[in-house]
């Protein structure tokens, strides 16, 4: 059944993707009719693609590339690509290329859920900090490769930490101030940063949250990993900085302000790099072990953004986009990007729902006039489930400037396709898309020449030859499905720029390829998530979930990892063992994070181990992490012979999938004990309340 159309572009051939079209047809004397032959040219000839995206988009280097890719380049080691080149990705971003940027226009507007402190950044503001902040990172002793971390919130000074970061050739982290110290500790132990930005204090859901006694805890343990330097961040007037607190710790702390004041007054130089330089580091949502730090580099990170928000997403100098996300999302890192393309940023944080309810969010794109907002799946079901209409009359709200709305995270229920054509201008693109931290860009992407259908991603992005894999085949003999629209792993067979580098730390060649080039070979990019493709032509992606044993509720990526870890750190006397996993069957509107525990010997399971489980993990996680469903695993947990517990089997038959896995069940009276969990409470929900 072919998808009901919503939208199509009033205008493609205005659009940039069009123009680059058209570029590549002049270029190379082709005929390339639509953007179907444009991808389809992309993916076969991904060395010459790439240059062209370099040059069409803009990009500033010093020293131009000596070749794009080399001949018969591998997916695994990762390739060099732009090989000889020298560029800065803060620069690329402060002074963006092909684009007319008036420095006294404004850059970043900052918003939280106090209607009364918006703050503007202009361009030449912008740059003045970054220089200021560089200057005094630099003098602190922050060179190329140092690691600068921020536990902050979603605002300018978070920006300007990043980009200053950048500037000097180091490596920035983010991680969002709502995370427990477990959490944050899991992550940055490893990376061992030398300077830390955090918030004083946080404004969430109506309420001023202290970070301070969070922020020394953790700085506490990092000063044993090499942490020199803590900038406090004063997001809050109100409440104390601790500066004093920290220092006895044996750090040198300052308040963000006079940290900036410190600096030499220098010019804004920017280091010049190869382009895979590291950049960022983000982290996975591994089923095993501590969380895995991905490390991305410059050029690809900032190659990929500009191509998608450029040509996919028609990003300008008139444009303005707003992303829901925290600084530990990859969508912070890739909206942020939009600075590359000249638009302007506005940087919240805060409770979507907060001060004015539903509305909330509607009320600033239509304050701040945004043209590009991006949200999760979960907010746009939210309103929908809620009947939130912004753009009925009564509201009085003008959203005569919203071009696009992307939803992320999850897949986005058919009926929340159409509700946001009701909901929302009628001329916007809609654009369910889908990537992730792993590549820190998207896989499935907007695009202007194509129409929007219901239930549907629009397109693989240009340059990214992904495909499906049957799940059932193996890494010795890996297979395409067969069937149009069947059913299959998502995977990628041609290299592309915004590969990580490797996973931070010893042995990170060895976690990157177990990681993405274990399932199916070492020339093939296993992505982890179940995807059809209804129509080859078109493009038109149908996420189906995860393939492997990530949690995402609510858009929330995390790992079963983290639980075990909580698990193993605060209940090693009672609970022998656990599974965790996700359950989304095919009624449920998001994701139900399902954890079974088996209890030691002489510990029995009750409504006060639930409680305190659930405790335990709010506190050292977050509230995102908690478990909707705690229970005892009457059959055990499910292993195979070497012990390694099968969650995606588990996670298949909560969901009302088939079972599949080609893993030699150790103890298949544990896969039927959850089938038969699975049954009783499908019939205790058809129960009347």
């Amino acid at each position: 059944m072919t998808a009901s159309e919503l939208w199509r572009h009033s205008d493609p051939e205005g659009t940039q993707m069009w123009k680059f079209l058209q570029y590549i047809n002049s270029k190379y004397g082709l005929s390339l009719a639509d953007y179907p032959d444009l991808y389809k040219w992309s993916v076969d000839n991904v060395a010459d693609f790439w240059g062209d995206v370099w040059h069409f988009a803009g990009i500033k280097a010093s020293k131009p590339f000596d070749q794009v890719l080399a001949p018969d380049a591998p997916m695994f080691p990762r390739p060099d690509f732009f090989a000889g080149a020298r560029l800065n990705f803060a620069e690329n971003l402060l002074f963006p290329a092909n684009a007319d940027v008036d420095e006294d226009a404004v850059a970043v507007i900052t918003a939280t859920e106090d209607d009364n402190a918006l703050t503007e950044t202009t361009w030449a503001e912008l740059r003045d900090q970054v220089r200021r902040c560089s200057n005094a990172l630099r003098a602190a002793g922050v060179k190329e490769n140092s690691v600068v971390a921020g536990f902050v919130a979603n605002h300018v000074q978070a920006l300007v930490a990043l980009l200053s970061a950048a500037t000097l050739g180091a490596i920035w982290t983010g991680i969002s101030p709502d995370s427990g110290v477990s959490a944050v500790l899991d992550r940055l132990v490893q990376i061992r940063p030398q300077v830390l930005f955090s918030d004083n204090a946080t404004l969430y859901n109506g309420k001023e949250w202290s970070g301070k006694a969070k922020t020394l805890e953790i700085v506490e343990a990092l000063k044993q990993h090499g942490l020199e330097t803590v900038v406090i961040i004063k997001g809050l007037p109100n409440f104390e900085t601790g500066l004093d607190e920290f220092r006895n710790l044996g750090v040198r702390a300052e308040e963000h302000d006079s940290f900036l004041s410190s600096s030499a007054d220098q010019p804004l130089v920017f280091t010049q790099l190869p382009p895979s330089h590291p950049l960022y580091v983000l982290y996975s949502s591994g089923t095993t072990g501590l969380p895995k730090a991905i490390v991305h580099t410059a050029a690809g990170t900032l190659l990929q953004h500009k191509k998608e928000l450029f040509l996919h997403c028609s990003l300008s100098p008139a444009s303005r986009m707003l992303y829901f996300t925290t600084t530990s999302w990859m969508m912070h890192h890739w909206s942020v990007s939009a600075l590359s393309c000249g638009a302007s940023l506005v940087l919240y944080s805060g409770s979507p729902f907060k001060p004015n309810g539903y509305l909330s969010l509607p009320i600033l794109l239509s304050k701040l006039k945004v043209t590009h907002f991006g949200t999760s799946a979960a907010y746009l079901t939210t309103l929908e489930a809620n009947s939130v209409i912004p753009i009925a009359s009564e509201h009085n709200l003008d959203l005569s400037r919203l071009e696009a709305i992307y939803s992320t995270a999850s897949p986005l229920p058919p009926s929340t396709f159409s509700f946001v054509y009701q909901a929302f201008p009628s001329r916007v693109n809609l654009a369910s898309i889908t990537g992730g931290t792993d590549i820190i860009s998207l896989f499935g992407a907007p695009c202007p020449l194509l129409p929007v259908k219901v239930g549907e991603i629009q397109c693989a992005g240009l340059g990214m030859a992904i495909a499906v894999m049957d799940s059932a085949s193996s890494s010795a003999e890996p297979e395409l499905v067969t069937t149009e629209g069947e059913e299959g792993d998502l995977v990628c067979l041609k290299p592309f720029p915004c590969q990580p580098l490797t996973f931070f730390g010893p042995a990170g060649q060895d976690k990157y390829r177990s990681a993405y080039f274990e399932r199916f070979g070492e020339n093939i990019w296993h992505h982890g998530d179940f995807v059809k493709i209804p129509d080859s032509k078109t493009g038109g992606l149908v996420m189906l979930g995860r393939s492997d044993g990530v949690l995402k509720p609510a858009g929330v990526r995390f790992g079963s990892a983290e639980i075990y870890n909580v698990l193993t750190r605060h209940f090693g006397g009672e609970v022998e063992d656990a599974v965790c996993v996700g359950r989304r069957r095919e009624r449920d509107r998001d994701e139900t994070v399902c954890l079974f525990v088996v209890m030691k010997e002489g510990k029995g399971f009750d409504e006060g181990v639930r409680r305190r489980i659930g405790e335990v993990v709010r506190r050292e996680l977050s509230a995102r992490h908690v478990p909707g469903v705690i229970e005892e695993a009457g059959g055990g947990v499910p292993k195979t012979g070497n012990g390694k517990k099968i969650e995606v089997a588990v996670k298949q038959i909560l969901s009302g999938m088939q079972v599949r896995t080609n893993a030699s069940v150790a103890n298949p009276e544990a896969l039927e004990w959850f089938k038969g969990w699975a049954r009783r409470e499908e019939e205790r929900e058809r129960l009347p309340n």
